[in-house]
């Protein structure tokens, strides 16, 4: 039976306290494991980090936000916040969710850079801005920049959570008053990894954590720094309605008879094509819907620079991406013309045969023939 480890108590000694049974214990263990993707062989591999390993100790940084980011990861359905929280990993700071204030949290945060380094995870949500000095975001009288900086310095690596700390998102859209840069532009030197979305998924977040918690290392990330397990496939790959795109049906206008019908909404302003995520998959609200189930297309918040990729309304005429269709009219363009082109290729080969048949045919009747 696993044991404390240092003066950090585990996840399974957690539960323990908590009332949970070993047959609890395993469910959950399960659920984590599904949550991150993996196939059930995994299971004893997590029950065992969770038996053996010191909960995660965490600090999350608040910057530009709107706390979207914190909002939908209290909304986790699988595993839930309060498990994360309280039994996972070990917050100890955090503006948004702690309840003590002032000097006392800061001096918190401090004493963990000194004491701990090399073994917290930064989270950080919102970015910082850097004209005028950084004044724009101060905390306890101190830019966030600084404190960013600070605190990233010892940091065993950096999560940028949801599309301001991972690309900028509004507050760095044209004309960026403030200055504001996504963390990667800031912080170097450490491993960062960049979990976009406006807000991110609830359940990528906390799988996000049990895979750090349990493997002890970040995910296999993707070109642009975003783990795959959760943006591996465009939004387009994995959409309910990625037939009627297939088909070349498409709304054309709101509440027309294609849209009362579930037909593609690219003509809409989707960008499913050009957006990895997991919204079709994942879903959100614990798997009831998406934005696209909802009759809304994706106005792609997870890729860089969305808000000046605009307007969300206007059709993408002019994506192109290897294995996507170029537009709905070159879809039957290309068609139409491939038909047309098999047709004359057959009636020329068809020709051919005819004339080929003919001159052979008189060549055995000629009167030099040998074998007549």
């Amino acid at each position: 039976m696993a044991t404390s480890v240092g003066t950090r108590p585990t996840t399974w000694d957690l539960l323990r306290t908590h009332g949970f049974e070993r047959r609890d214990f395993l469910r959950f263990c399960a659920i984590t494991t599904a949550a991150m993707g993996l196939d059930a062989s995994f299971i004893p591999q997590v029950a065992h980090a969770f038996e053996t390993k010191p909960r995660l100790p965490v600090l999350w940084l608040h910057g530009l936000e709107c706390t979207c980011c914190s909002e939908s990861f209290i909304r986790s359905s699988h595993p839930i916040a309060q498990d994360v929280i309280l039994n996972m990993i070990s917050l100890d700071y955090d503006e948004t969710l702690q309840a003590a204030a002032g000097e006392q949290v800061e001096e918190i945060r401090r004493k963990m850079i000194a004491e701990h380094p090399g073994e917290y995870v930064l989270a950080v949500e919102g970015n910082a801005p850097t004209k005028d000095g950084g004044v724009y975001c101060t905390i306890a009288g101190e830019t966030f920049e600084k404190v960013l900086l600070e605190t990233a310095e010892h940091a065993k690596f950096v999560i940028a959570w949801g599309s301001c700390a991972s690309n900028g998102c509004v507050q760095a859209a044209s004309p960026n008053p403030t200055g504001a840069k996504p963390i990667h532009e800031l912080v170097h030197g450490k491993p960062i990894v960049k979990v976009p979305g406006c807000p991110p998924i609830a359940e990528v977040m906390t799988g996000l954590l049990a895979h750090v918690l349990t493997f002890d290392r970040l995910p296999e990330l993707d070109r642009v720094g975003r783990p795959k397990m959760f943006y591996g496939q465009r939004i387009h790959d994995k959409c309910y309605r990625r037939a009627f795109f297939d088909a070349g049906q498409f709304v054309e206008r709101w509440d027309d008879d294609g849209a009362r019908k579930g037909w593609c909404l690219y003509k809409m302003g989707c960008r499913g094509p050009t957006t990895y995520n997991s919204c079709s998959t994942i879903k959100w609200n614990g798997g009831v819907s998406f934005p696209i189930g909802s009759g809304h297309g994706c106005i792609g918040c997870s890729e860089a620079n969305f808000w000046d990729d605009g307007p969300f309304y206007a059709r993408l005429a002019t994506t192109r991406l290897p294995g996507v269709e170029t537009t709905p009219q070159a879809i039957g363009k290309v068609a139409a013309t491939a038909a047309a082109l098999g047709a004359a290729a057959h009636l020329v080969s068809f020709g051919a045969k005819q004339v080929l048949s003919r001159d052979t045919d008189k060549g055995s009747n000629h009167p030099d023939n040998p074998q007549r």
